[in-house]
């Protein structure tokens, strides 16, 4: 199996070899490149064709947001994690609207900065159960009234589908959401992909946001 090809990307020299030192560390991740600000991001993951950004937010020049929405334009493969230094930044859910994968904290563990790498090169969404529920209640305050095409492709789904959906926002693995149901994880698997097709979204982070901004769920 081959290593995960890291970009980092953050005006913070230390920030950039501080990260870059923690995951060079780690088994079966390979950091190719830095990048001090957006439109360097833009290049150097056109060029290095990373498997995954790390991403900085607030940067001078082009931001993070940014510069995801480029990346992700350019290559749909493409799998951004945003670094914020506040889990309630508003700036996390443009980022993830823009089609970042995710977010960590800029003082996550070596292995927590390692996993989230992992999660996100698998195609996972990285919403951690534990601040998903804040992250609801701001995508809701920031997202106002559902929009208009969320809830007319909500009609797509069948009913299997949207309970999936809702799980999948709420933070839930395919096994967990398996378990949940009473079903195989395969057709968990299944029913993701046919969600995601339906709606026209490319991974299970967009996912979520569209559950938020289509009020599937709201703040508890």
């Amino acid at each position: 199996m081959n290593d995960i090809r890291v970009l980092i990307v953050d005006d913070q020299m230390m920030v950039r070899e501080g990260f870059s030192v923690l995951l060079g560390a780690m088994p079966g991740i390979e950091v190719v490149g830095e990048a001090v600000d957006g439109r360097q991001a833009i290049a150097q993951a056109a060029a290095l064709r990373p498997d995954v950004v790390l991403m900085d937010i607030r940067m001078p020049e082009l931001g993070g947001i940014e510069a995801t929405r480029e990346i992700v334009a350019n290559d749909a493969a493409a799998k951004v994690l945003v670094l914020t230094t506040f889990d309630l930044d508003e700036y996390v859910y443009q980022a993830l609207r823009a089609g970042a994968s995710g977010f960590l904290l800029k003082d996550a563990s070596a292995r927590q900065l390692a996993d989230g790498v992992r999660v996100v090169a698998a195609g996972e969404a990285l919403l951690a159960p534990t601040v998903t529920k804040r992250l609801i209640t701001e995508f809701s305050r920031l997202a106002g009234a559902p929009r208009p095409p969320a809830l007319a492709q909500i009609g797509d789904l069948t009913e299997r589908e949207t309970e999936v959906l809702v799980l999948i926002a709420q933070g839930l693995s395919n096994a967990e959401i398996a378990s949940h149901l009473v079903v195989a994880e395969s057709t968990i698997k299944t029913h993701v992909s046919r969600i995601l097709v339906k709606l026209g979204l490319r991974d299970r982070t967009q996912a979520a946001v569209f559950a938020y901004e289509a009020r599937l769920v709201t703040p508890s």
